[in-house]
């Protein structure tokens, strides 16, 4: 083992994360398990020691993680959750019992790592990426230094060449298929599919949310190669929403093994219910295969404590100001549902920036009819989609479908964040205001909104 502990030459964690993340736009993404696999060699496979619970999907990912980690917590579990991307700081990825990794353990491992990042580098494999050092830090963390009982595990893109993958869990879970990274991922829903089914082990059981046809044909057809048990939703568990508001939602379970006649979550939006079903149906299996214990009485109110920050979240009240990362076409159509479903409002005022590489006509056709004022931005990050070409496409889908009665142009965002307060407070308190489109954007108006300052924000 070449363990080169501490041998590294970082003084701060601000130089940790300076390092790791000054490798995302000259590396990249690079799409593969090769180097993450030499990197857990070198390190003595430090991840074949933990209990992960690996989740993919185009969307909710970071939700049913939430609820997972709360109910395993409120159970008496430690836990750890690896999550991507990152709202606010660069250690909000790496939680252990809802609390990020402290500094000086993040300095520790960054400088452990970096010797063998750099033998790495000059091997025919070629330097590691920031997301593979990013995981590789999750990894020792969790397995040297805070040792969870369970990991809950979050893809970063993808799931068969996603570096996450390296991991053998005890469960995975793939919680829907959509339009995202359609330029990495495939364009068709079946090849999408077929690489989130690339979390899938042989023996280990799967949990989905998938309901489009091609797409179960894929996961059902992986999970059967495999022999992994499938619980699908709408055969083997469904959910039902009994009762919404902006703050709470009740619904009914019945799954494979039980039923729960009300539950209860502070998440919004009916695709929330959902995201709670997967869990509850993944924190079953977890009691059948393993024995985990999950206290029934209290099942509902630990549901009800988990939180996602940047999803339908409402920042502030007065105005009413409400941050929906909604960045694919399947997001967007949940951002107006949920609209429809449980906000009241007679204006509608909707700031949005996008990345470049995405479906953004078939995501803002969804929200486009019901707004009345559009101001479009840019999010303060090295890729992004410019403000007057997203403007643009806004206005050809305006003609088609209807929509804002204006469209502004402000490429700084905090001049559109201004823009959009100044409205509100204009409309009075029937005025409600969204932010949406990439979480970069959503990042740095959160952390403005709540703190008066930006964010580290990243993937």
């Amino acid at each position: 083992m070449n363990d080169q502990n501490g041998q590294g030459d970082l003084r701060t964690a601000e130089q940790a994360v300076e390092w790791i993340t000054g490798l995302m736009p000259t590396i990249g993404i690079r799409p593969g398990l090769e180097r993450m696999e030499l990197l857990m060699e070198k390190l003595n496979n430090p991840h074949r020691r933990l209990k992960f619970i690996h989740v993919a999907g185009t969307n909710g990912k970071g939700s049913v993680c939430s609820f997972l980690e709360s109910v395993l917590r409120q159970n008496g579990y430690d836990v750890g959750m690896f999550t991507s991307p990152y709202i606010t700081s660069y250690a909000n990825r790496f939680k252990y019992n809802g609390e990020d990794i402290p500094d000086e353990v993040l300095l520790r491992l960054a400088n452990r790592l970096k010797p063998l990042v750099e033998e790495i580098a000059e091997t025919e494999w070629g330097p590691p990426t920031m997301f593979e050092i990013t995981t590789a830090i999750a990894i020792l963390y969790y397995a040297t230094v805070a040792f969870p009982d369970y990991v809950v595990w979050e893809t970063g893109l993808g799931g068969r060449l996603d570096v996450t993958n390296i991991v053998a869990p005890l469960i995975s879970v793939i919680t829907n298929i959509g339009h995202d990274h359609m330029d990495i991922l495939g364009t068709t829903l079946e090849e999408i599919a077929a690489e989130k089914a690339g979390i899938i082990k042989p023996g280990v059981p799967v949990v989905s949310a998938v309901t489009q046809p091609e797409a179960i044909e894929v996961i059902r057809g992986t999970a059967a190669g495999k022999k992994s048990t499938l619980y699908l939703i709408g055969e083997q568990f469904n959910c039902e929403r009994l009762f919404a508001s902006e703050n709470e939602q009740s619904f009914s379970f019945e799954g494979t093994f039980r039923r729960y006649d009300s539950l209860d979550i502070s998440l919004a939006g009916a695709h929330q219910v959902t995201n709670a079903a997967v869990a509850v149906m993944t924190l079953d299996v977890l009691r059948q295969y393993y024995a985990t214990m999950v206290d029934e009485e209290s099942l509902s109110e630990a549901l009800k404590l988990a939180r996602w920050p940047g999803r339908l979240e409402m920042v502030r009240t007065e105005p009413r100001i409400l941050l929906d990362g909604a960045h694919n076409p399947e997001g967007m159509e949940a951002l107006a549902n949920a609209l429809e479903d449980v906000y009241s409002f007679d204006s509608l005022n909707v700031m949005v920036a996008m990345m470049p590489n995405k479906n953004h006509d078939q995501s803002l056709k969804h929200i486009l009819p019901m707004v009345n004022s559009l101001i479009v931005t840019e999010p303060d990050f090295h890729r992004k989609m410019g403000a007057a070409d997203l403007a643009e496409l806004a206005k050809r889908l305006q003609g088609e479908l209807g929509g804002p009665r204006n469209i502004v142009v402000e490429p700084d965002w905090k001049k559109a964040l201004d823009l959009l307060t100044g409205m509100a407070e204009q409309g009075g308190e029937r005025t409600l205001s969204v932010v949406t489109g990439t979480l970069y954007l959503i990042a740095d108006v959160r952390s403005w909104l709540l703190h008066q300052s930006k964010s580290q924000k990243g993937w």
